[in-house]
């Protein structure tokens, strides 16, 4: 069993009266020799001097078998501990606390900067990379909490978990003694964490199992979300020169009736809009001037030609077959679906093209050498719309067919029951070309004054017996000056401008459920520095898991949607009970780490010190094709 991590602040030790000795007369004789003594002495002193001074102002930090010597300064946000490349695991952030933990484990106010963590640090999450490839100091403010847990091996001892709330120095001990048994921890009314009794695994839990059955399926949910977290790829210092050797993506050249030919029937592709802006600018939309450089209208359903133009200009790129480790169909499937969405034909008519994409890469033999498992489809609108039944005439069933089991599907909410499914984020209307694009945006949202504590930005859906939002709306109206409701179903959100405004300037902004779980919306408030609030897991908990991590509390609110509809809860309530603290240590995660991973960059973009979500999910596809091929 390994020891429970300390630390130890060494303070300056204090000058000892001494009296002063008489020195031996000096002769000439000696004087030489005396000089040069002197001489020698003097760097010595300078050096130890400066040791003494190193000595008081550092932090002696004991984590496992590994002492690390870290140095405070006001020119440092973070500690900077000389030995802590010994233990990557190791983060040391500034002004942690806001009150002392334990006698044995704070003393002072000087070591209240000091924050220990174990090897379960953030669970297959990576942070976004910046300043040249390191991790992003954001989880600075955070608290400090000691639980306890256990293992399948037995118990675990006590680590120091920065996301949890305080727990006061007077309860300590009644939190370090409770049954070491128990497998159930509330962290709030809404949460629930548990211990997977297979792994030993923690294990968040948004709702209670109804049935067996229901139990066996959360518990697959469970399982597929674990499976995709260990495909996602950490990254790697931007600095140095990317290697391609083994990591070759290939490209089909398919006939254009499957990608760009769609977008010539942009005219006639929905009753009430003309969808051609938007596949200007490399599908980005036209340029939203009031916002400056990298702001375009994007729709919600323009991923699939984005990501082609990026693809299309990786690194890695290949020409070769033989030489390909990925292998990327450009089939703009979702575009296809749109098409038929609203138009009265046949299930045959629909499914010509999904038909035909199959059947055309069935007759490459790139495809046939491992069974279309080392490629990749992008589709820009939910899985459901690829799942055609019996039950629904609505989509295709392109993804119903046997050939496209294996291969990997990039949508913008995936089948949770599906491992093949991997959810990325929707399009938001921020697209920067450098990194100076991302780091003046979140600086430039980091400190923005916000005169709203809640926003809601939505409409009811009253034909939904099962939705929540007109309950939203009631106690958004009721309460005026605390929160501000903008109707998209009068046109309100028509112009992007006006939701962008709405979300810089709210503190919270409320995301329940539309026409499906997922909603673009969730990624403008973040991009935008406002804290979703999270009604029903399958929203984001269960989607997407290479690029949001998996404790959500670093960047949301969760509010039991049952609860909400059985009026059990008060949203505003809720909402006014997060302090300015908490407020702002979730706003700095999400600026400073999330931000840059959750815009799909300018088709030209350069980044060094950032990863975007294309760089994330490309990384993260070659990591899964190695891992699975």
């Amino acid at each position: 069993m390994s020891k429970m991590p300390v630390s130890v602040s060494k303070r300056r030790p204090r000058t000892s009266k001494k009296t002063e000795t008489e020195k031996p007369e000096i002769t000439p004789k000696d004087s030489r020799t005396c000089s040069r003594s002197i001489l020698y002495r003097v760097p010595l002193t300078i050096l130890f001097l400066f040791f003494i001074y190193l000595w008081s102002t550092s932090t002696t930090v004991i984590s496992g078998n590994v002492v690390h010597i870290c140095i405070s300064s006001r020119k440092l946000n973070d500690l900077y501990c000389l030995t802590a490349g010994s233990q990557p695991a190791l983060r040391v952030p500034a002004n942690n606390f806001t009150k002392p933990v334990s006698e044995g484990v704070v003393r002072s106010q000087e070591e209240k900067n000091v924050l220990v963590l174990g090897k379960d640090e953030d669970k297959g999450f990576a942070n976004n990379e910046t300043f040249s490839g390191e991790r992003d100091k954001s989880t600075i403010g955070t608290s400090l909490n000691v639980i306890k847990n256990e293992t399948f091996t037995g118990e675990r001892i006590s680590i120091l978990d920065q996301d949890s709330k305080p727990i006061h120095e007077e309860n300590i001990d009644s939190v370090l003694d409770q049954d070491s048994e128990s497998k159930v921890n509330e962290i709030d009314h809404d949460v629930l964490i548990d211990w997977d009794p297979e792994t030993g695994e923690e294990r968040y839990r948004y709702f209670k199992s109804k049935d067996e059955d229901e139990e066996t399926a959360l518990k697959a949910v469970e399982k597929y979300l674990q499976v995709q977290r260990s495909w996602l790829s950490m990254g790697s210092n931007r600095k140095k020169p990317r290697s391609c050797e083994g990591q070759g993506v290939y490209v089909y050249d398919l006939p254009s009736k499957f990608n760009k030919d769609l977008l010539g029937e942009c005219s006639d592709m929905v009753p009430w809009a003309n969808f051609c802006s938007y596949f200007k600018n490399d599908a980005f939309g036209e340029l939203i001037e009031t916002l400056g450089k990298g702001w375009f209208k994007t729709h919600q359903y323009s991923l699939e030609p984005i990501f082609h133009s990026r693809v299309l200009k990786h690194p890695c790129r290949v020409y070769d077959e033989s030489k390909a480790k990925l292998f990327y169909v450009p089939f703009y499937g979702g575009i296809d679906v749109l098409r038929w969405h609203f138009k009265n034909v046949s299930e045959d008519v629909k499914d010509v093209l999904a038909i035909e994409v199959v059947k055309w890469l069935g007759s490459k033999q790139s495809w046939r050498k491992n069974a279309g498992k080392d490629h990749v489809f992008v589709l820009g609108k939910i899985s459901w719309d690829f799942r055609r039944n019996d039950k629904f005439s609505w989509g295709s069933s392109l993804l119903e067919m046997q050939e496209m089991k294996n291969p990997t599907k990039l949508l913008i909410e995936r089948n949770p029951w599906e491992a093949n499914d991997v959810a990325i984020p929707h399009p938001t209307y921020f697209h920067p070309k450098t990194d100076d694009d991302i780091a003046n945006w979140q600086n430039k949202i980091i400190g923005k004054p916000r005169r709203s504590l809640i926003s809601f930005a939505g409409g009811a859906r009253p034909g939904k017996p099962d939705s929540i939002r007109s309950i939203l709306i009631d106690q958004c109206k009721s309460s005026p000056n605390q929160c501000r409701f903008l109707n998209c179903t009068a046109g309100g959100c028509d112009k992007p401008e006006t939701v962008i405004e709405l979300f810089r300037d709210s503190e919270f902004c409320l995301q329940p459920p539309g026409d499906s779980p997922t909603r673009k919306s969730i990624f403008d408030s973040l991009i935008l520095g406002c804290i979703p609030v999270i009604f029903d897991p399958y929203s984001a908990y269960y989607q997407y898991t290479w690029h949001l991590p998996e404790d959500h509390r670093r960047y949301s609110v969760y509010i039991n949607k049952e609860d909400v509809k059985v009026k059990k809860v008060s949203v505003i309530e809720k909402l006014m009970s997060k302090t300015l603290r908490e407020r702002e240590d979730m706003r700095s995660y999400i600026v400073h780490e999330l931000l840059p991973g959750l815009v799909y960059g300018d088709s030209n973009a350069k980044f060094e010190r950032f990863r975007d979500a294309f760089d994330i999910t490309m990384d993260s596809l070659l990591r899964k094709i190695t891992k699975t091929v």
